[in-house]
């Protein structure tokens, strides 16, 4: 089965071909391009070029598999509204994975391990994850120095992703190159049982973990002086 697999929770704007079969995931086509202000401009052509690539068509996908976030409201949003439209549009399921879970679970080595994305505001969407790679706690949000404080207390040993190499002073944890991003194929494979299984597909939603930046003003203005 052909999966179309999207993330934009972080700065890099990823979409990938998979095909899925009884034997594993295998990775067909991607594009991963790093940019955290052109994510609406960045992953339609990504979609239309991994396609390209593999010499396929959107009626050939069997699902839609989208990381979660968390990640700003801005970025993130632009990954699901795709990825939902598309699955309305060709009439296939889509189902979601914590973003997240594409960096902590392939870090994953045996011993715990803090997976960290930049969050803004001085702060990280961060989970800890068990040697098999299964998230243990999180996904949550925080400033750099209580995560790690957390993190050190599920005794993780290395850190993994954006965030950690940008705040790696303040976390106190050796960290590994890569996965810095999301990894497409792993979101797959967190969700190849469901597809295998032809479960019934999810509802898309973000894991913003707080308000967005912009906020409508409810106040009233007075109009006279």
């Amino acid at each position: 089965m052909l999966v179309l697999v999207v993330d934009s929770s972080t700065p890099a704007v990823t979409a990938a071909l998979v095909e899925i079969s009884a034997e594993g995931v295998t990775l067909r086509a991607s594009r991963c391009t790093v940019d955290a202000r052109a994510h609406g401009e960045l992953l339609a052509p990504e979609v239309d070029a991994v396609l390209a690539d593999a010499d396929a068509r959107p009626t050939d996908l069997a699902a839609i598999v989208a990381g979660l976030g968390p990640g700003p409201f801005t970025g993130l949003r632009v990954g699901l509204v795709t990825a939902a439209t598309m699955g309305q549009v060709l009439g296939i399921p889509t189902y979601g994975v914590c973003s997240l879970d594409g960096i902590g679970h392939p870090a994953a080595a045996g011993e715990p391990v803090l997976a960290a994305s930049d969050a803004r505001r001085k702060e990280i969407y961060w989970a800890v994850y068990d040697g098999a790679g299964q998230r243990i706690v999180g996904p949550e949000v925080d400033t750099p120095g209580v995560a790690a404080a957390r993190a050190r207390d599920l005794a993780a040993t290395v850190a993994v992703g954006d965030g950690a190499h940008r705040y790696a002073e303040i976390l106190d944890l050796p960290v590994r190159a890569e996965p810095r991003y999301p990894d497409p194929v792993t979101l797959a494979l967190l969700a190849s049982e469901r597809i295998r299984a032809g479960a019934p597909g999810d509802r898309l939603t973000p894991l913003y973990l707080r308000r967005p930046d912009a906020v409508a003003s409810i106040a009233r203005k007075p109009v006279l002086p």
